[in-house]
């Protein structure tokens, strides 16, 4: 198939698996090297843009989805009587933040930062796919790690977590606050 010929089977794959797919599974499908992959979404990303479809081609780290455009969102959920979502409580923000900033974490480390217990906010993120578990730290106890999702960066609108915005630097400090609290098991000097 040509790249003319592909834009359109991509398209069609990517309709069709809804969830996000990743530019190895393409390459393997299609039996082409991971860099016409590359160059065949951003074919069909300006194909769409230039085209204004109501979809986009959104990436996410190495994998590609189609995603209705948000000037359309009320529309969807006229059309499909969604309720909506409650938004995120500022401590789910927190511990969002303190999450995707240092991953993997354990849940020891995420109430160290905030200073009180987590354990509901964790659960609440985990069930809206935003935190997923990562394995278990080597220590006594075994205690959980947890990292962002996929589904963070499709909600916050990141490719990657490389596009968080910098943490502001405290002038009073030479070290980061990760650095100032101890790890599992260490203790504060």
């Amino acid at each position: 198939m040509t790249k003319t010929e592909l834009i359109p089977a991509f398209e069609a794959v990517l309709f069709s698996g809804g969830e996000p797919i990743s530019i190895d599974r393409f390459s393997q499908v299609f039996d082409i090297p991971p860099e016409t992959v590359t160059e065949v979404m951003e074919a069909l990303e300006k194909k769409l843009i230039k085209n204004d479809r109501g979809i986009s081609l959104v990436r996410m780290e190495n994998t590609y989805q189609l995603a209705t455009k948000t000037e359309y969102a009320d529309y969807i959920k006229k059309m499909f009587d969604i309720k909506r979502r409650t938004p995120l409580s500022p401590a789910a923000l927190e511990v969002l933040a303190v999450v995707a900033y240092n991953q993997s974490v354990t849940k020891s480390f995420i109430e160290q930062v905030r200073g009180v217990d987590c354990s509901g906010v964790v659960t609440t993120l985990i069930e809206k796919g935003l935190i997923e578990e990562r394995g278990r730290l080597e220590l006594p106890g075994k205690p959980l790690l947890y990292g962002t999702t996929k589904n963070f960066l499709r909600c916050f609108g990141l490719s990657d977590l490389t596009e968080l915005p910098p943490l502001p630097k405290n002038e009073n400090a030479d070290e980061s606050i990760a650095e100032q609290i101890p790890l599992d098991g260490e203790t504060a000097e």
